[in-house]
């Protein structure tokens, strides 16, 4: 039962089995110590592990079902020749993991890294993934993480080939979402694989590095490689070795029982260490020779490649740092050609991507940044290095000047790793599919809004903030375990000022000390406890019943947070100093429960452990940093109820004429909704179309510019080089949402649709959804309904007028040939839905009607709207057309049928509030410009060829059909 896949198990049993043990091969006997099986039981353990390997396997050989899916667990049973009870018995006690997994966008490449390769050396990695496991990691999540670090490193070059090539690619992964662990786990399969020579680009700061540094050194270079020669019982040896004062070592890091060179591996040699960037070869160049068993022979060849030792340096992103380690390296000579080397750059978008103006640039000669050139120094000097990036924000480096192909633009693959589970992100603080202005479940729970009628709300904050570490105390008390307890923050920032910062830092202090937490801030802390946390408790743990419950844990908390005589600690500046703080050091600090006051140098990469209560009021209007500010993100164990984020909504931004008011949970809300939606993307076009990849790297930022308009080339003599020409989407909604602005635009749209106004006019029908994952009730709401035929929408579709370009072009190649020339649709229901009773405004349109007017608002600073259709109605439309064949429980909704499409369509005005859409409805009619007709179009699954291709492009410049961008001329 190899990863090769799996075999008849009976069969195997009996050959394997030990005469003297035949119960080993009664497959009866196995059924029942399969049932009989405890949650711990070793025999299931070891099932669960291959089972779950198995389902999440990607492409395998023995397999052609798709991976995560109830086909391929039954193609596996079959395999294995279980009976139908063993196979119950099995997915009783292993259900079939379903959750996406990684989405691979890639170019084609030449298969090396097999599984059968990567079983045969697996030294390193085997050993990370027994320290997953020994971590509590679920079957399910090291299995994930497998195929993850695999599908990187099969599409990176072959180390032992001939000839020379370095793949560039991105991993998108979630804010503080385990990036790490990936790369950790990339590391170790390549330095398997061959890879000889590791570069990490750890952060920007000594305290990234070193934490970078002393992850990799705990988790997978380990004890043995770490000492070298040194005796770990003679002290004197131990001399000037990393970790001799750090609480964890040895016991948490990682152990082989002897030097992998002994037990038929290699070594690792590390050239940084956790206090020491790299500043020079410490042995001279050296450091840097490899051994070579056979000289007449490159290093690359597997004669020697095998045996030389991996060197592993973690280096911070410094000018001077990486100047140093390009000078060292052109030392080297010639055997530079020959050494495979891995690059992973740690937050990718940060300082590496050349952001210089090409505008400035003379003669057209490229001008680089001072990080961006070093990497692309090294690059150079490596011509089998491969460069692997890692961010939770990819448009930077998948958008700032592609064309420049000696830059970083991630040219054979992006993977975008899953959300892992119990990840805290943006789903958890928005509510993507509500409408601006209602506030959904997330925000209710999660987001407590400042405005000018809440003041500033910091008070409420910092008792929050008390309360939060009360109850972590409780819980821990009453048995969850404590260690995701050990640390509890909070994070302020109001401003970029290093001198307001201070300001706030005073402030905060006095505001503590004048809390009263031992006398009447009691009685604020007991109301905040009802109306809030109490309200918003998580059920599965212990919360008091009351806060005289609570009350005699907020003294420790207090004790915790004011230990070292002061809750707040400032961190603000550029020097390593502030980072250097006892009290800020997570992993050596035994609790650190303080108020962070700072801002935007608390960076990406910069994990704060612990945190609970965010408190947000700085203005932008840069996107990403806005986005690194996000740090409420992460993985929140046994407190993610507690979990607050106080944030601007009505902040000041600008002076003068230039002033106005932004907020700032709508601006983030919209980043949001571009990342969701660029994940979204790329994983509609993924799966391969006759083994051939539907999207490349090179043609996402055209892809990807449809839907966001302010993706844009990166010179404006310059041009995507891939044009977008149809997108098809059968069984999924097309819903656009940049409608135009323009009064009249607006009108004479809106009276395009006139003739499918009639039809619907008068009508009115009951559509209830059935009971599924949502709800386990049925819900109904009533619409106005009509079936129009095919060439009618059309028509209609058609005729629509856009700004800046026609935004349903490539759907609307797709749709017209639903005539029978791709695949038949004979005609579309409408359906045109009314708000609820209590809620709802009603006008004539154009004479027809009455219809419901819906209130939706454009996205902060975009033409956009968010979401434009609702929940409830896309629920329903999508039930339809997953089941055509099957009728509504509504009185007027017969089976679809598969050829019969869904159109929702919404009369929306644009408004903030009901108080204006009521304004338009007042004498009952409706002004077309005030009208937006906008729509949802649903196609039916059936509406595709057997090729099953959902995109298709054209390419410019045919001479250069791989490039990214073109010059316009």
């Amino acid at each position: 039962m190899s990863r090769r896949g799996p075999k008849h198990f009976a069969k195997l049993a009996f050959a394997l089995a030990d005469d003297d043990e035949p119960a080993d091969t009664d497959v009866a006997g196995f059924h029942e110590r399969v049932l009989a099986a405890a949650p711990g039981d070793d025999l299931l353990a070891l099932w669960r592990r291959k089972l779950t390997a198995w389902d999440f396997e990607q492409s395998p050989s023995w397999s052609a079902t798709a991976a995560r899916t109830p086909e391929r667990r039954a193609e596996v049973y079959g395999k294995l020749a279980l009976d139908e009870d063993l196979s119950k018995a099995f997915d009783a006690a292993v259900p079939v993991h379903t959750e996406p997994g990684p989405v691979t966008i890639s170019r084609d490449f030449q298969p090396w890294y097999t599984r059968e390769h990567a079983a045969n050396r697996s030294f390193y990695w085997a050993s990370y993934e027994r320290l997953l496991r020994r971590k509590g990691w679920p079957d399910a999540a090291v299995s994930g993480l497998d195929e993850a670090a695999h599908a990187v490193v099969e599409r990176l070059a072959d180390p032992t080939s001939d000839t020379s090539y370095g793949a560039r690619g991105l991993v998108v992964g979630y804010v503080q979402s385990g990036k790490t662990a990936n790369f950790t786990g990339v590391t170790a399969k390549a330095i398997d694989a061959g890879y000889r020579l590791i570069i990490v680009l750890g952060g920007t700061l000594n305290l990234l590095r070193g934490q970078t540094q002393r992850r990799l050194d705990m988790e997978l270079i380990g004890q043995e490689n770490i000492l070298g020669a040194a005796d770990p019982a003679d002290p004197d040896a131990l001399v000037g070795i990393d970790y001799q004062d750090d609480e964890d070592w040895p016991a948490k890091f990682v152990s082989f029982g002897a030097r992998p060179s002994d037990l038929g591996a290699f070594d690792i040699e590390r050239l940084t260490s956790r206090d020491r960037d790299y500043m020079s070869l410490e042995r001279g160049i050296s450091a840097l020779e490899f051994e070579k068993p056979d000289r007449t022979r490159p290093l690359h060849d597997p004669a020697n490649l095998h045996a030389a030792r991996a060197r592993i340096m973690v280096v911070k992103k410094n000018k001077s740092v990486l100047e140093k380690l390009v000078k060292d390296l052109k030392k080297i000579g010639p055997i530079l050609g020959e050494i495979p080397a891995l690059i992973i750059d740690d937050e990718s978008d940060q300082a590496s991507v050349n952001t210089t103006d090409p505008k400035k640039w003379e003669d057209g000669k490229v001008t680089r940044t001072a990080i961006n050139g070093q990497i692309s120094a090294l690059l150079k000097l490596l011509p089998r290095a491969q460069y692997v990036g890692y961010t939770a924000t990819p448009f930077a480096n998948v958008f700032i000047d592609p064309g420049d192909e000696e830059d970083l633009f991630p040219r054979d693959f992006l993977i975008s790793l899953p959300r892992p589970t119990d990840y805290m992100g943006v789903q958890d603080f928005h509510d993507l599919d509500g409408f601006e202005g209602d506030e959904g479940e997330a925000e209710k729970k999660h987001v407590r809004g400042i405005c000018d009628s809440t003041g500033d709300r910091l008070q409420e904050a910092l008792d929050a903030f008390v309360l939060t570490g009360a109850l972590k105390v409780y819980r821990e008390k009453h048995g969850v375990p404590s260690e995701p307890f050990r640390h509890h923050t909070m994070l302020v920032h109001e401003s970029v000022r290093m001198a307001e910062h201070a300001a706030l830092a005073l402030r905060i202090n006095t505001m503590w000390h004048n809390s009263a937490y031992k006398g009447d801030g009691h009685t604020r802390l007991a109301a905040l406890f009802e109306r809030d946390f109490r309200a918003h408790a998580d059920g599965s743990l212990p919360t008091p019943e009351t806060y005289a419950d609570l009350k005699p844990h907020v003294s420790r908390a207090c004790q915790l947070i004011n230990q070292g005589g002061s809750p707040v600690i400032v961190v603000n500046g550029d020097s390593e100093r502030d980072y250097a703080q006892p009290d800020l050091d997570f992993d050596r600090t035994p609790n650190v429960w303080k108020i962070l006051v700072g801002g935007t140098k608390l960076s990406r990469g910069f994990t704060v452990e612990g945190l609970t209560i965010t408190y947000y009021r700085r203005t932008t209007q840069q996107a990403d940093t806005l986005m690194q500010m996000g740090r409420w993100f992460g993985f929140r164990p046994g407190y993610r109820d507690l979990v607050r984020l106080y944030i601007g909504r009505e902040e000041a931004l600008g002076r003068g004429r230039n002033a106005k008011t932004v907020d700032l949970y709508e601006a983030f809300e919209a980043i949001c909704r571009d990342e969701e939606l660029f994940r979204d993307e790329l994983a509609r076009y993924a799966p391969l179309v006759g083994g051939r990849p539907q999207v490349t790297p090179a043609q996402i930022p055209p892809l990807v510019a449809q839907h966001l308009p302010w993706v844009k080339p990166s010179a404006r003599n310059k041009m995507f080089n891939a044009e977008l020409v149809e997108v098809r989407s059968p069984g999924k909604p097309i819903e656009p949402a940049a409608y135009p602005q323009d009064a009249v635009l607006t009108s004479r749209n809106t009276e395009r649709w006139k003739s499918v106004l009639a039809a619907l006019s008068g009508t009115s029908a009951t559509c209830v959804l059935r009971p599924d994952e949502t709800s386990p009730l049925p819900r109904s709401f009533q619409a106005a309904t009509t079936l129009i035929p095919h060439a009618q929408l059309l028509s209609v579709l058609s005729s629509l007028e856009w700004e800046d370009g026609n935004v349903l072009a490539p759907h609307l190649t797709y749709l017209s040939q639903l005539d029978g020339r791709l695949a038949k649709v004979d005609d579309w229901l409408v359906i045109a839905p009314q708000r609820t009773q209590h809620n709802r405004i009603e006008a004539t349109v154009l004479g027809q009607g009455p219809f419901s007017l819906f209130r939706r608002s454009r996205q902060s600073g975009k033409q956009s709207f968010g979401r434009i259709s609702g929940l409830e109605h896309r629920l329903f439309a999508q039930q339809l057309i997953e089941r055509p064949d099957l009728a509504s429980t509504g009185d007027s909704f017969p089976a679809l049928g598969a050829t019969q499409g869904i159109v929702l369509l919404y009369p929306v005005v644009e408004a903030a509030q009901d108080d204006e859409v009521k304004a338009v409805a007042t004498t009952g009619t409706a002004a077309t410009d005030r009208v937006i007709m906008a729509f949802t179009v649903i196609p039916p699954k059936a509406a595709i060829d057997t090729k099953k291709q959902l995109v298709r492009f054209r390419t410019k410049d045919s001479t250069r059909p791989d490039a990214v961008i073109v010059n316009a001329g």
